[in-house]
C-alpha cells in the first residue's frame, strides 16, 4: 500500500521530517491512520523509538505522572479509555490545524522539537556533601521529557477551569512550537537548563 494515502485519522499526512538531528531516529512519524500499536514492540530494545510519536503523545495523556505533590493538578480527570484519549488528541488537533492553517502533527514534532532539553543535572555523593552536575540528555529521555511537560502543561491549564483538556492540550502545543514562555514545557525546559548551566 502507497504510505502516501495513509492519513492520521484519515485526515492528516504524517510524512513530516525531523530537523533535530539528535532525534532523528527516535522520533517517529511513520504513517498510521490509528495511532495505537497494542505493545507489539514492548519486549524490544528501544521500543519506544519504534512508536508512533502520536501513540506516545496519546500514552503521556493517559498517565502525565506526578509533578512534586501536585498529583490531581498535573493529572486531571485521566480519560478513562483509550478511545476516549484518542478522541482529545484528534480534537486537539482539529483545534490546531483551525487556529494555525498548518498540519497538526508538523506543529506538534516541531513543538517537541522546541520543548526538548539538552542538559540536564545530577546529583551525586562526594564525600560528606551532594554535589550537583550538568550531563547531557539522551535522546529517548528528552522525547519522554517534553512529552511528560506538554500533557502536565496541558492538565494543569485545564484543572478547574472553564478550558477543556482537548483545548488546553492545543494551546499547549501551539505555544511550544512557538517556542513562547506561555509553555509550560518551554518554561521547564528554560528552567532545567539554567540549572545545568550553573552545574558546570
Amino acid at each position: 500500500m502507497d504510505k502516501s494515502i495513509i492519513k492520521l485519522f484519515g485526515r492528516w499526512d504524517t510524512d513530516i521530517k525531523v530537523n533535530d538531528k539528535g532525534l532523528e531516529r527516535y522520533l517517529n512519524v511513520t504513517p498510521f491512520m490509528i495511532p495505537r500499536s497494542a505493545g507489539r514492540n514492548q519486549k524490544k530494545q528501544f521500543h519506544k523509538s519504534k512508536m508512533n510519536i502520536v501513540e506516545r503523545l496519546v500514552n503521556h495523556l493517559s498517565i502525565p505522572g506526578h509533578w512534586g505533590k501536585k498529583h490531581k493538578i498535573s493529572s486531571g480527570d485521566l480519560p478513562a479509555a483509550h478511545e476516549n484519549t484518542l478522541k482529545v488528541v484528534e480534537m486537539a488537533f482539529g483545534i490546531i490545524e483551525k487556529k494555525l492553517n498548518k498540519n497538526p502533527v508538523e506543529v506538534f514534532v516541531r513543538a517537541i522539537e522546541n520543548a526538548a532539553i539538552h542538559e540536564e543535572t545530577m546529583s551525586y555523593q562526594m564525600g560528606g556533601i551532594i554535589a550537583r552536575k550538568a550531563v547531557i540528555t539522551s535522546p529517548q529521555r528528552r522525547i519522554d521529557k517534553a512529552l511528560r511537560y506538554i500533557c502536565q502543561g496541558a492538565y494543569q491549564k485545564a484543572y478547574g477551569k472553564k478550558i477543556r483538556i482537548h483545548e488546553a492540550l492545543a494551546n499547549e502545543i501551539i505555544n511550544a512550537y512557538n517556542n513562547s514562555n506561555e509553555s509550560v514545557a518551554i518554561r521547564e525546559k528554560e528552567r532545567i537548563e539554567r540549572e545545568a548551566a550553573s552545574s558546570r
